[in-house]
């Protein structure tokens, strides 16, 4: 390191590093050190930045390599730096300058360590990476000539993204790796400040860009409208025509101009005109003032409803009821306008295929209103019945507002199809808002989120459908008219398919009655022998696939074809259900029970058996808290009965299994318990139950038979399985009335009040007490 007299240059807003080359503007003192330079023998000086609280540590040697003046006059100088140096004591010096001792910082390219070399290069592509960006090719020429380390790290001088603070410290730092360090950290801070300001502005021009196209495409279109003669689009002087025109009520009105000064002092760029397009719209096109006529002739709906439907008596019996109470009020003057109070809600309850749907559009051709159909299966979020707030993106009302505006009446029939299925999550609970809906004492002031206005849905004819009356919430279900549709006889699917599933399978099939006939007898085996539903949808799935296959024969050999029941072999393969009550009960411990499920009646069979080993009770078959709680019940009552009902005691003192079959179908209920205990009695003494008897009923402790539900539905299901002998609870006889004649002519009904009835009639020959005849 050699030392060194030379006068100092301090320079302001700018820290120059070796292999610089810059202009200076020269002041006095800048001046007198020029000139100091160029009268030495060397004709250099050192350039140091001028610091306000110190002064400077290091600076560069450089060499003067011109004089003259800027553009503008002012005396300048270029000077070319050459090495660092560091800045030692004052001294003096010819002329005005300041002189100071100086001392050079050794460097030696060709002992510059790999580490420094790599540090280098990596350097070098951060800077390529930089100036790509900038579209600096020349310069990126110069960086990719470069080999020497320290001139590498020393070019930074001249990046405009580092502070004169960031470069006065690769001033201060002799060394070249840990300079190259600090310039790796910096560059890849910038190029990465770089990347999100490019996206961001990026994002900018292309959202400018849109606006502006947007901006000339209006601007063309409006002058195509303009040549075409055509108008331009609706503004606030016309919503508010509209408004005043519109038949509204006078709180609507009031809300809707209100929406309308909004609109003419809002901008068109805003995006609250469109909301607010939107909503005046969807506000005017409601059928606020229209209303249909029902219709007056009662006969005539009543034949509307045969029409469309066979059987469904008490449905159709509520419709004529509901005409006959409206029509007197007519009469005496007592219709208020706006029908409040002169609607109904109803639901019709029944297993899938007994018509609940179909029969919504049949009441509403009888009324001679308009039919809407909302779909609720599957509904989880609120807003779906309530509507969305008008401050959320893509707002609508409501499927109510929206089933409202569809019909184009404020008095249509609704269907709410599938109420059951509704569910709740996160979003609410949709059965909620349905309260408000189905109570007649409040949705006369029905309030949409998204419409804010109170909506009269008091003469809404409102019909809904449920497959589970359990799965609706009970205070939902308390609202509603319940009308239980159980189930078709025989009979009836023989009727319903002549008339109504026949005629409609042959015009899809573009089938006529000449050309293809259907026994009764065969339909009747259909109904028996190949499908086992309370409904009717997979008896019409089989005729049509009969006709297809009777279009298929005819495409070949024309002429007519008749189906009998010896046909339906061949066209439909073999029957699918076969009577087997007496096969599954002709050994001991197996009793057929009867449930009612979500799709209708079925019979349930319970197996019992047992093994030696240490006493206990196994349940298998999926059942419920409740089932198992019959079961356990049933086996304490024959132990606890054992000399009355002629069971060796000893006989249950082993393990005991009770299985109800179809094990991945969940079951519980307590109806099952005397047919448990039929099976237990049946297991212990040896006697098998008879085939052709079925039972239901809760059974106590003491023995007592306790009523159920679905007496009807529960009847049909012994009928189709070929059941002629059903015990029920004795405090169910009322529920008989509601069973078809038929029914109860093919299937004897005994009333008990005590399971050991049921055992001796289950078991023995004798007719036990409580018999109604048929």
């Amino acid at each position: 390191m050699s030392s060194t007299s030379l006068p100092v240059l301090f320079v302001t807003d700018l820290v120059v590093l070796p292999g610089m080359v810059v202009p200076i503007e020269l002041d006095e003192s800048s001046q007198a050190a020029i000139d100091a330079a160029r009268s030495s023998s060397d004709g250099r000086l050192l350039v140091a930045p001028r610091l306000e609280d110190r002064y400077a540590s290091y600076g560069v040697i450089a060499s003067v390599e011109r004089v003259g003046r800027f553009s503008g006059g002012a005396a300048a100088a270029v000077l070319k730096a050459e090495e660092r140096a560091r800045i030692g004591s004052g001294v003096t010096g010819p002329g005005a300058a300041l002189w100071v001792e100086v001392e050079t910082v050794p460097y030696d390219p060709e002992h510059v360590s790999d580490h420094a070399r790599e540090l280098a290069e990596e350097y070098k592509r951060l800077v390529v990476a930089v100036l790509q960006r900038r579209e600096a090719w020349q310069v990126i020429d110069s960086v990719n000539r470069m080999t020497d380390p320290s001139a590498i790290a020393d070019a930074a001088g001249y990046a405009p993204y580092l502070s004169d603070d960031r470069k006065r410290r690769l001033l201060e730092t002799p060394d070249v790796a840990d300079r190259l360090t600090v310039l790796i950290e910096w560059t890849r801070e910038h190029l990465a400040e770089q990347e999100i300001t490019d996206k961001i502005g990026e994002d900018v021009r292309e959202g400018m860009e849109k606006s502006q196209r947007e901006f000339l495409l209006r601007q063309q279109l409006a002058a195509i409208r303009k040549e075409l003669g055509e108008g331009e689009p609706e503004g606030s002087d016309d919503y508010r025509a509209r408004v005043e025109a519109a038949d509204v009520p006078d709180a609507v009105r009031a809300a809707l101009l209100r929406e309308v000064d909004k609109l003419e002092r809002s901008s068109d760029q805003s995006p609250e005109t469109a909301w607010i397009r939107t909503w005046l719209d969807t506000v005017l096109e409601l059928p606020w003032a229209v209303t249909t006529e029902d219709v007056d002739d009662i006969a005539a709906a009543r034949a509307v409803l045969d029409a469309d439907h066979h059987g469904l008596d008490e449905v159709k019996e509520r419709i004529v009821e509901y005409l006959a109470v409206r029509a007197r009020r007519a009469d005496r003057g007592l219709q208020v306008v706006g029908g409040r109070g002169s609607g109904a809600v109803v639901l019709l309850a029944g297993p899938p295929g007994v018509g609940k749907t179909s029969l919504g559009e049949s009441v509403a051709r009888a009324l001679g209103r308009k039919f809407v159909r909302v779909a609720l299966g599957g509904v989880r979020d609120e807003a779906e019945i309530r509507g969305h707030r008008r401050t959320y993106v893509g707002a609508l009302p409501g499927r109510i507002v929206r089933a409202i505006k569809e019909a184009g009446s404020m008095n249509p029939v609704v269907l709410l199809d599938e109420v059951d299925k509704v569910g709740a999550d996160y979003r609410g609970d949709p059965a909620a808002a349905l309260l408000e809906v189905l109570d007649p004492a409040q949705n006369h002031t029905f309030r949409d989120h998204y419409l804010e206005l109170d909506l009269d849905l008091s003469d809404v004819l409102f019909i809904a459908t449920a497959n589970v009356v359990d799965q609706i919430p009970s205070a939902l279900l308390d609202r509603m008219e319940m009308v239980t549709l159980d189930g078709y006889t025989e009979d009836d699917k023989v009727a319903i398919a002549r008339d109504f599933l026949l005629p409609r399978q042959l015009e899809r099939a573009a089938l006529t009655e000449d050309e293809v006939t259907v026994s009764d007898a065969a339909l009747r085996e259909l109904a028996a022998s190949y499908t086992r539903e309370a409904g009717v949808r997979q008896m019409e799935r089989l005729i049509a696939k009969a006709l297809r296959k009777a279009a298929t024969r005819l495409a070949v050999e024309p002429g007519a074809i008749a189906i009998d029941e010896p046909d339906l072999k061949q066209l439909l393969g073999r029957p699918r259900f076969t009577p087997e009550s007496h096969e599954r009960t002709s050994v001991p411990g197996v009793a057929t029970g009867l449930a009612v499920t979500g799709m209708g009646g079925d019979v349930l069979y319970i197996e019992a058996s047992s093994s030696a080993g240490e006493p206990r009770l196994t349940l298998t078959g999926q059942l419920g808290d409740v089932m198992k709680e019959s079961a356990q019940i049933a086996l304490s009552f024959v132990r606890s009965h054992a000399d009355a009902l002629g069971v060796d005691p000893t006989v249950l003192d082993r393990n005991i299994h009770v299985h109800v079959p179809a094990g991945a179908v969940p079951k519980d209920g307590p109806s099952a318990g005397v047919t448990m205990v039929t099976a237990l009695v049946s297991l212990a003494t040896g006697r098998p139950v008879r085939g052709e008897v079925g039972m239901t009923g809760e059974v106590t402790l003491n023995g007592r038979v306790l009523p159920i539900g679905g007496v009807k539905q529960k009847l049909l299901a012994a009928q189709r399985a070929g059941l002629t002998e059903v015990f029920l609870p004795q405090r169910n006889e009322a529920d008989l009335d509601d069973v078809p004649a038929e029914v109860r002519d093919a299937v004897t009904v005994h009333l008990v009040g005590d399971v050991l009835d049921v055992v001796a009639g289950a078991l023995g020959s004798a007719a036990p007490a409580g018999t109604v005849a048929a």
